[in-house]
């Protein structure tokens, strides 16, 4: 696939990293001349230009992109631009970081296609985790569904899956399982799988309900 990351920042440039360690092509831009080359062993291409420039923002061709990040550190009028710019030029989809709610209503109204707001995101997993000892990951998916990794409860270890029925009595589906010996995963495993200790559950359900377990 074909990424651009407007703003090689620390979530920027981490974003770039991980897509072209991940094999995909990376184009970098940056109005700043020295992340411009601390980006080039870490890019395709690394581009020095204001993405806040509607005309350099056309030069780039970056309708031909399948992802745009856009990430412009506290830059908020500058993000708020070059999301603007790249709607009107075609960009298939826009991915945006926020700084605050309003920020990303912002977003969404001249053409984010989605926004991220980590602060706020880690945040809310770091609470979690720390209110919730059991739960070690947390992923928010739509209208309070969220897939869970927990800690298997005592109560669980050396019972199946069918005789937990997770699912009938609480409504939360468990996806998978993380086994730590031996070192393996198991996707949708079958009802007599034995929860043993140390197995990290990968659930999905209301947010309610895995509460409750």
């Amino acid at each position: 696939m074909k990424f651009a990351v407007i703003g090689y920042g620390s979530f920027g440039s981490n974003m770039a990293k991980t897509l072209f360690e991940k094999g995909h092509e990376v184009l970098v831009i940056d109005k700043d001349r020295e992340r411009i080359a601390a980006a080039k062993d870490f890019a395709t291409n690394a581009v020095m230009t204001d993405s806040a420039v509607k005309e350099n923002l056309e030069a780039l061709g970056l309708r031909d992109m399948d992802v745009v990040v856009v990430s412009m550190g506290h830059e908020m009028e500058a993000s708020v631009l070059t999301t603007l710019y790249l709607r009107e030029l075609g960009a298939k989809r826009i991915l945006t970081k926020a700084l605050s709610e309003d920020h990303a209503k912002v977003l969404e109204a001249v053409g984010a296609t989605e926004v991220v707001y980590p602060e706020k995101d880690m945040a809310v997993r770091t609470a979690l985790r720390l209110s919730s000892p059991n739960i070690l990951e947390y992923l928010p998916l739509c209208n309070g569904i969220t897939i869970q990794e927990i800690a298997p409860q005592n109560r669980f270890i050396g019972k199946t899956l069918k005789e937990l029925d997770l699912i009938n009595r609480y409504g939360v589906q468990v996806i998978a399982v993380k086994e730590i010996i031996p070192d393996n995963v198991v996707v949708i495993p079958r009802a007599d799988f034995v929860i043993k200790d140390g197995d990290i559950l990968v659930v999905i359900g209301e947010e309610k309900q895995l509460g409750k377990i």
